[in-house]
């Protein structure tokens, strides 16, 4: 999920928020002036994530039934992209990898969290219609309505299992990262109206590069 404003700000959503993360979901705010060597790493990071178009984005992630070393780096590396996208969380799939894991992080002093097959256990009937953006759809943001409180159970890094109760910005980047890992883009939960717009962007930005 990302985001085009303060990656440490307690916003309440972009991956999935300060000059936050693509991750998934960012409020609309005015962008962020950033200085060359942060663009520079932003860049970098972005070069390595899998953007609109690639099938990986469309497939649904395999459950993860081995957790060991080579799945913590792989955390790691992925919190590393995150945080150099500025973004706020980030999907296996979106790095190439189809299993299930997702990495977030909503707020800059925040340890990095790790869920390993995440599931959705419940969520609340109160909704909330927020601008994001994602960090597999550079220049994109739309209006996605999501509940406001989840409860989603997963495993960590360490193969034990939690709970994870979250609202408003926590619990949309991870309702985001797990559409994700089921081969769901933001462009599948906002409006017809809005969904041309974003494909116009995206056609935009293909012909440009």
């Amino acid at each position: 999920m990302s985001t085009d404003t303060d990656p440490h700000a307690d916003t309440g959503l972009d991956p999935e928020l300060e000059p936050q993360p693509e991750a998934g979901v960012e409020p609309e705010r005015p962008e962020p002036e950033l200085d060359p060597e942060t663009v520079a790493r932003r860049d970098a990071a972005l070069a390595q994530i899998r953007s609109f178009g690639d099938p990986v984005l469309r497939t649904k992630a395999r459950k993860i039934d081995r957790i060991d070393d080579a799945l913590r780096d792989e955390v790691e590396r992925m919190g590393r992209l995150m945080d150099d996208a500025l973004g706020v969380g980030l999907a296996a799939t979106q790095v190439g990898v189809v299993h299930r894991l997702l990495v977030y992080r909503v707020q800059q002093q925040s340890p990095l969290a790790a869920l390993i097959n995440p599931e959705l256990e419940w969520s609340g009937r109160d909704t909330e219609a927020m601008e994001e953006g994602c960090l597999s759809l550079p220049g994109v943001h739309v209006e996605v309505d999501r509940p406001i409180h989840v409860r989603v159970r997963a495993l960590n890094e360490f193969g034990e299992p939690i709970v994870i109760e979250a609202s408003g910005l926590e619990a949309r980047v991870i309702q985001h990262e797990m559409d994700h890992l089921d081969g769901v883009l933001i462009l599948d939960r906002t409006s017809r109206d809005q969904r041309k717009e974003a494909m116009r962007t995206l056609r935009e930005a293909q012909q440009a590069a």
